[in-house]
């Protein structure tokens, strides 16, 4: 039998872009499913944990509408965010002592201890992906992804 092989054409520039754009969404998919997994793992999810960091961060209680501002969503999935977080026990509501009609969110212990463990969980997966990776490789990569944000 007669083995022929067809030579094929080298990849186009534009094949090259394609597969590139590609490869970055599928790394995106895996590096969203192993944090999403690493929270869940304490008992968080993202936004859970996007707004516990916004209170760490506050060091102080904050209303729910600079809440809602600070994770980029309406107030309506603000409140109904802090309502799960609160049944966890993770925040708790407080009045504003300026403002009666205002109501403020703040982290409880056990949120500051969910939030660390979130952290912690999120360190891993980091830590987990770029072993074997120079630092000269993870420099040029986190260059490339500013890029893109700045676009």
């Amino acid at each position: 039998m007669n083995d022929i092989v067809t030579p094929q054409p080298a990849p186009t520039k534009a094949a090259n872009e394609d597969a590139g754009m590609l490869g970055i969404l599928q790394v995106a998919r895996v590096l969203q499913t192993r944090l999403e997994a690493a929270l869940e793992s304490v008992g968080l999810s993202a936004p859970k944990y996007h707004a516990l960091e916004a209170l760490v961060r506050a060091d102080d209680s904050v209303p729910l509408s600079v809440l809602a501002d600070r994770q980029q969503c309406v107030r309506s999935n603000i409140t109904q965010l802090v309502d799960r977080l609160e049944a966890d026990g993770l925040v708790k509501r407080v009045d504003d002592p300026a403002d009666r009609r205002c109501v403020r969110a703040v982290i409880t212990e056990l949120g500051a201890e969910r939030f660390a463990a979130g952290t912690e969980a999120i360190r891993k997966v980091q830590s987990d992906l770029t072993a074997g990776i120079s630092a000269a490789d993870r420099a040029n990569f986190l260059r490339v992804l500013s890029e893109f944000q700045g676009r």
